[in-house]
C-alpha cells in the first residue's frame, strides 16, 4: 500500500474514531471515557514497546523529555480532548472535527511563540481560509433572513479549546522528541524508531492522571463500572481507542515515512469532510451544501500549513 492510500486510511480511521467517541461520550460521559481511553492506551503502547524495545516503558527518557511530553499530554489530552469530547456531546462529532482544523493555525502560533519559527505568507493565508471555512459552516439564516450562529456558544468555545489543545500539544511533543532523540544512544535504533510511541505513552500517563484525579475529586469513580455494564458504550469506546491513539497513530507515522510529509498530513486532515456522510447515516443529521463547502474550505486552509 502506498503512503497516500495509507494516509487516506488514517483519515477514515479518525473519522470513525470521532463517531465512536461521540456515542461513547453520550453514554458514559467524557471523564469516564477518557480515563478508560488513557488506561487502555498506556497498556497497549506498553505491549508495543515491550515487543519492539524489550521494555514496556519509554527507555532513555530523561526528566527533560518527561517534562515536555507531560506538558503536551496536559494540553493535548487533558485540556484538548476534554473540550473535544464535550463538543461532541454539545454539537456532534462532525462540527467537533470541523473545529479541529484550528489545530494547524494554533500550532503555527505556538511554534512562533515558543520556538521562534517564522510564519510565511502561506501560513497566514491558511489561517484566514480555515477561519472562513468554519465561519461558512456555522452560520445560518433565520426566517427573516438575518444571519446567526446555528451552534450553541458553549459548543463553539469547546471546539476552539479542542483545536488549541491539539495545536499546542503538537508543538510541545515536537520539543519532547528533539530532547528525546538527543538522549538515545546511536546504537539503540529500535528505541529511536519507537520514540513517537514512547512519547504518546507519556502523554497518556498525564491524561490518566488528569482525568483520573478529576473523576476522584468529583466522586464519580464508581461510574467507571459502566464500562462493564453498558456493552454498547464499551464497544464504542474500544472502537475510539483502537482506531484513534493506537492504530491511527501507528499508521499515520508509517504514512509520513512512506510519502511526502505534507501530502500525508493533508490527506489525513480530510476527516471534517469524510465525516459528513457517515454522521448522517449514524445519527440522521442533515448536512447542508453550505456545511459541505465550509468544511472543504476549512480543510483546504489547514492543508496550506503543510505545503
Amino acid at each position: 500500500m502506498s503512503g497516500e492510500l495509507l494516509s487516506l486510511l488514517v483519515a477514515v480511521m479518525w473519522t470513525f474514531t470521532a463517531l465512536f467517541a461521540e456515542v461513547a461520550s453520550k453514554r458514559m460521559g467524557t471523564l469516564v471515557l477518557n480515563v478508560w481511553r488513557m488506561l487502555i492506551t498506556i497498556v497497549l503502547l506498553g505491549i508495543v514497546l515491550w515487543w519492539t524495545c524489550g521494555k514496556p516503558y519509554p527507555m532513555y527518557a530523561s526528566p527533560e523529555v518527561w517534562k515536555w511530553f507531560l506538558a503536551s499530554g496536559f494540553m493535548g489530552f487533558v485540556f484538548g480532548d476534554y473540550c473535544l469530547f464535550n463538543a461532541y456531546i454539545v454539537m456532534g462529532s462532525r462540527f467537533g472535527q470541523l473545529f479541529m482544523t484550528l489545530a494547524s493555525p494554533f500550532a503555527a502560533i505556538a511554534a512562533w511563540l515558543m520556538m521562534g519559527e517564522t510564519m510565511g505568507g502561506l501560513a497566514l493565508l491558511g489561517m484566514v481560509v480555515t477561519l472562513a471555512g468554519i465561519g461558512i459552516s456555522i452560520m445560518g439564516k433565520d426566517e427573516a433572513g438575518s444571519r446567526h450562529l446555528k451552534l450553541p456558544r458553549k459548543g463553539i468555545l469547546l471546539g476552539i479549546g479542542a483545536g488549541l489543545g491539539q495545536g499546542v500539544g503538537l508543538v510541545l511533543s515536537k520539543q519532547g522528541l528533539v530532547h528525546y532523540a538527543a538522549n538515545i544512544p546511536t546504537e539503540a535504533t529500535d528505541v529511536a524508531a519507537m520514540m513517537p510511541f514512547a512519547g504518546t505513552q507519556i502523554r497518556a500517563i498525564m491524561g490518566l492522571i488528569g482525568f483520573g484525579a478529576t473523576l476522584i475529586f468529583l466522586r464519580k469513580w464508581r461510574k467507571m463500572l459502566c464500562f462493564f455494564t453498558d456493552l454498547k458504550g464499551a464497544a464504542a469506546a474500544m472502537g475510539a481507542i483502537l482506531l484513534g491513539p493506537f492504530f491511527g497513530v501507528s499508521l499515520s507515522l508509517m504514512a509520513v515515512g512512506m510519502t511526502n510529509a505534507g501530502i500525508a498530513q493533508t490527506l489525513m486532515s480530510l476527516t471534517p469532510v469524510l465525516i459528513l456522510w457517515p454522521s448522517r447515516l449514524m445519527f440522521g443529521t442533515k448536512v447542508s451544501l453550505q456545511e459541505v463547502v465550509g468544511a472543504v474550505i476549512a480543510v483546504a486552509g489547514a492543508s496550506l500549513f503543510f505545503i
